[in-house]
């Protein structure tokens, strides 16, 4: 299955940027989608974004659009997601996964479409 870390998150005030990282492990994920997706107090985890295996494709959910961004480094078997203009409802705890599907050509926005998660990271936004 392999394993992923995330790092990055922590405390800011709201207009300002974080830089979330996931790194893989144990297996090889270049040829598989990655995505992010977050979860708030007392909500359902939700879609953030996912880039396809190849990093040729890119999808977000529309309240982050234009101000986050995901990236790929597959030498790296890491995956980012720089987060700009950061509001308080973007405040959750942030969990990176890989796409089920071996070389998937579109972007996967459900939850059950991946099946290694990685243990989260919280970030917070202050008003």
């Amino acid at each position: 299955q392999g394993q992923l870390v995330e790092s990055g998150g922590g405390l800011v005030q709201a207009g300002g940027s974080l830089r979330l990282s996931c790194a893989a492990s144990g297996r090889t994920f270049s040829t598989y989608a990655m995505g992010w997706f977050r979860q708030a107090p007392g909500k359902e985890r939700e879609f953030v974004a996912a880039i396809t295996w190849s990093g040729g494709a890119t999808g977000y959910r529309n309240s982050v659009k234009d101000r986050f961004a995901i990236s790929r480094d597959n030498s790296k078997n890491t995956v980012f997601l720089q987060m700009n203009s950061l509001k308080p409802d973007d405040t959750a705890v942030y969990y990176c996964a890989v796409d089920r599907r071996w070389r998937r050509p579109d972007i996967a926005t459900n939850e059950g479409e991946y099946d290694s998660w990685g243990q989260g990271t919280q970030v917070t936004v202050s008003s």
